[in-house]
């Protein structure tokens, strides 16, 4: 089996990884020559929109995946109508496009923050009345750990933003001033089988996510997430791997974004689950039955930001894995994740308060 995976960051890394012990072979494709995965597969050095890679690779390959949502839909579309390419084309279009993807939200009866469309200062001025601040200006393409967003508290706000963002496309939402910050990874197969993780907690800094728990213990909400799931599944006749982010406010769940790809939040799974969000990803596009996604205990991750502490430090505590990607250590870059699996959450607690001050964290700031 052949799997052609267009971007090549630490998550088609980690999606050869799991392969590999399947006889599954890949193939990358990637505009930088250094992309991470390519020390783990062969890789393709070129533009998303280079036809004759794209050609090249539909060729090679029984299928074609993607490892983030920014992937030009054009590309997609044109592999679309060589080769079968899991999730779909749809998919991937309407989760880089936030009022496309916040219209489907709506649509499928999944609570949302109050959004308007901006395509000019005037629109912005008239939607920061329909909305109400404080809200978030965001651009509606290629924004993601937090970039492309300005905070509007008061009216002073709104000319400066504008002058910030205002040169591309732009949705204003309310802002949730949320409890928590949750995540449902779920995966469906060709047949519409479908399977769903425990709803993890997530922790973000600078918006970045920085620690997740799983499972989260909040039983009914996260019957509320895989109900929201199994609709987005079902509506986009998906296949693969879809995660979706929440805030949680007053006991419920809002929606705040989709991933059509496996999930930084999906990273424990590794570990701490029966079966990988990667290796069940790439069950589902070759058309092999879903694995179990009951968690093995439970699970920490942290994410290594900028750079990683030391492999020694890490591995002297008890139930820690160490994940490096192969990248070059840059501030604000993700180099790296750790797990920390353990029986029960206080095992899990006591190896995070080792773990995270070797990251430049206080425990305190995500009891």
């Amino acid at each position: 089996m052949n799997v052609g995976i267009v971007g090549g960051g630490q998550l088609a890394r980690m999606l050869a990884l799991a392969g590999y012990p399947l006889g599954v072979h890949f193939q990358i494709l990637d505009p930088a020559a250094d992309a991470c995965a390519g020390q783990v597969a062969p890789l393709m050095q070129s533009d998303y929109h280079d036809e004759a890679c794209l050609e090249s690779l539909a060729a090679w390959a029984d299928v074609v995946t993607f490892d983030f949502e920014n992937v030009p839909a054009e590309a997609a579309r044109a592999l679309e109508g060589r080769i079968t390419v899991y999730p779909p084309a749809e998919a991937l279009a309407l989760a880089q496009d936030r009022l496309s993807e916040k219209t489907l939200f709506w649509e499928m009866g999944i609570p949302t923050p109050t959004f308007a469309t901006v395509d000019s200062l005037e629109e912005l001025q008239s939607a920061a009345l329909r909305v109400e601040l404080p809200a978030v200006l965001k651009t509606r393409r290629l924004g993601y750990d937090g970039k492309g967003q300005r905070v509007l508290r008061t009216a002073e706000d709104i000319e400066p933003a504008w002058r910030a963002l205002g040169s591309a496309p732009l949705i204003l939402e309310s802002f949730i001033p949320f409890e928590r910050e949750v995540s449902i990874v779920a995966v469906r197969g060709h047949d519409g089988a479908t399977a769903l993780y425990p709803l993890v907690e997530n922790h973000h800094r600078d918006g970045i996510l920085r620690l997740s728990r799983a499972p989260c213990g909040m039983p009914e909400l996260e019957r509320e997430g895989w109900d929201y799931a199994r609709r987005l599944l079902d509506r986009l006749n998906y296949v693969g791997v879809l995660a979706i982010e929440f805030f949680v406010k007053d006991g419920r769940l809002i929606a705040n974004e989709m991933a059509p790809r496996v999930h930084n939040s999906g990273h424990w799974t590794i570990e701490g689950a029966e079966t990988s969000q990667f290796e069940n990803h790439l069950r589902a596009i070759l058309g092999l039955p879903l694995g179990s996604t009951t968690a093995i205990g439970c699970s920490a991750m942290v994410n290594g930001i900028g750079d990683l502490p030391g492999r020694a430090a890490v591995l002297a505590i008890p139930g820690a894995h160490y994940h490096a990607y192969g990248k070059t250590p840059r501030p604000g870059r993700k180099v790296g994740h750790i797990t920390l699996r353990a029986n029960d959450a206080d095992a899990v607690q006591a190896g995070l308060e080792r773990l995270l001050p070797m990251v430049g964290f206080s425990p305190d700031e995500f009891s």
